[in-house]
């Protein structure tokens, strides 16, 4: 047994000591609190919270999932900042208002779209024991997104 951080590669198993878990729950709760986000907004600040001041303290591949969760949060709002702006622009230019209807309605249904597929992922790579290829990715972490089974 040795107390090195799993890589994406490298599952848990039962028989590996409790550290190289350290943080699972957490990471498992800070996913249900961004998916709760859909109905409160609310939970997703304090998911990305959580995600920030537990990141040391987890396990390596844990701590992956953390940076990615991290990185999903302020990705999400770093476009909605823009969304807003590019909202706001249209109303101050005189667009028609299906315009900026059209472009409120598109946004929101990409960014569900996106969370919602970022916690999936998220999910199913956590109760593998497995971390996240590339925590740093724009879109799902470096996985192959496939309807086969």
């Amino acid at each position: 047994m040795s107390s090195t951080p799993l890589s994406a590669s490298q599952p848990a198993t039962a028989s590996e000591p409790t550290d190289s878990r350290r943080g699972k729950g957490l990471a498992a709760t800070v996913y249900v609190l961004f998916l709760g986000s859909i109905m409160t907004v609310i939970t997703a600040p304090i998911g990305v919270l959580i995600a920030h001041l537990c990141r040391r303290r987890s396990a390596g591949w844990v701590g992956s999932h953390l940076q990615f969760q991290i990185r999903t949060f302020w990705l999400g709002a770093l476009a909605g900042v823009a969304a807003l702006a590019a909202w706001n622009l249209l109303g101050l230019i005189g667009a028609p208002s299906w315009v900026s209807w059209t472009l409120g309605y598109g946004f929101f249904t990409a960014c569900l779209g996106w969370t919602i597929g970022r916690c999936g992922v998220g999910i199913n790579r956590l109760m593998n024991n497995q971390a996240i290829a590339a925590p740093r990715s724009l879109l799902f972490g470096g996985a192959a997104v496939t309807l086969d089974d």
